[in-house]
């Protein structure tokens, strides 16, 4: 078969999103650094850095046969498994915002549970070609695939890290969706699924918390509520136009660590409506550009490892953008290619990468 250039228009967006992110990550964290770090750039040089090394990482998958992936996709899941739990050994796994996701690796930080993400779904895409025909029994076919969700879902909330967990499980289980599994079989999933997030939510007192200040943020604005509130008072003032980039107030020690979950509300604030539209339109592009190349597949394979990576991105993004303006309760989540994170940074561009390396045929 011949071969093409991958597709232009997913890797422009792509990368214009995420220089964007790190334009957007210096405006949202100069104040912080300067006076936590003494150097108002710690946080955008780190993304950059995160950035040139992705870069580079797709130019190598582009090299490669995307089946080297499932020839090795049992390796890959084995790695992913054995660093969740090393992480989780104290003195290994190092403690951030009170969740023990992350091994430190000099200045920076490398965390687990973003890279299974990929693991599981290049897993779970050879599982279901190899088993195509059994799908449909849930017993042999679908019972071998959410034990393996389960085990990795019960490490990952270990940390503990919900949102990552959940973004991973909604991923993998529209996934399974494809495959042609009867959709009775998901409304008991989700039976399920409400009672197990009801049980993590009455287990853990923070969760709760969340909750009530999520109906209610004015019952604690100085502690759970916080967040949430000042976020709504950077959006609020963005109007069309916005504020102006460099103009944000809510960063000035108002909306905390900004750089990270909540940096779309700072670019509501600086952009208002018209960069808000921008980003979405980005967000949608690129969906829309990896689903189409899913569709093309004829290869079972390819089709659900492009259609996984690419709800893995869409579904962190909505949940992300839900916490941000009030629609949900506060998850942890990043947003994709714009949040800083070097992790979330790395497994969104390699998503890409495998996806315009598919584009080609």
């Amino acid at each position: 078969m011949k071969k093409n250039k991958f597709d232009n228009i997913l890797f422009i967006s792509t990368i214009t999103l995420a220089i964007f992110g790190i334009i957007m990550i210096y405006s949202a964290s100069f104040i912080w650094a300067e006076y936590k770090f003494n150097n108002p750039y710690k946080f955008v040089i780190s993304q950059g850095l995160f950035f040139i090394i992705s870069l580079i990482i797709i130019y190598i998958i582009n090299k490669l046969n995307i089946d080297f992936l499932k020839e090795k996709a049992n390796l890959i899941l084995l790695i992913c498994f054995i660093l969740l739990i090393i992480v989780l050994i104290p003195g290994i796994g190092t403690i951030r915002n009170g969740s023990r996701s992350w091994f430190g690796i000099g200045g920076l930080g490398i965390q687990p549970s973003e890279f299974s993400k990929i693991g599981l779904i290049i897993y779970i895409s050879k599982y279901l070609e190899s088993n195509n025909r059994i799908m449909k029994n849930i017993k042999k076919g679908v019972f071998p695939i959410l034990l393996i969700i389960g085990i990795f879902f019960l490490l990952i909330m270990l940390e503990p890290d919900f949102g990552t967990a959940m973004v991973i499980t909604l991923t993998l289980i529209v996934i399974i969706f494809t495959s042609g599994v009867k959709i009775s079989f998901f409304t008991n999933i989700a039976l399920v699924g409400i009672l197990g997030i009801v049980v993590l939510i009455i287990i853990a007192p923070y969760r709760m918390a969340r909750i009530v200040s999520f109906l209610n943020p004015w019952s604690d604005p100085l502690g759970s509520g916080f967040q949430i509130i000042q976020s709504l008072y950077a959006i609020g003032p963005g109007g069309l136009l916005g504020q102006g980039f460099l103009k944000s107030r809510q960063k000035s020690f108002y909306l905390p660590e900004p750089q990270t979950d909540f940096i779309f509300s700072i670019i509501s604030e600086e952009f208002g409506i018209l960069g808000v539209i921008i980003v979405c339109t980005l967000f949608f592009i690129i969906f829309y550009r990896c689903i189409k190349i899913s569709l093309r597949q004829t290869n079972l394979f390819k089709k659900y490892l492009t259609f996984g990576l690419s709800f893995g991105i869409i579904i962190q993004a909505i949940l992300n953008l839900s916490v941000v303006i009030g629609l949900i309760p506060v998850t942890g989540v990043t947003l994709p290619f714009l949040s800083y994170g070097g992790s979330s940074l790395l497994v969104s561009m390699i998503s890409i990468g495998i996806i315009l390396n598919i584009s080609k045929k």
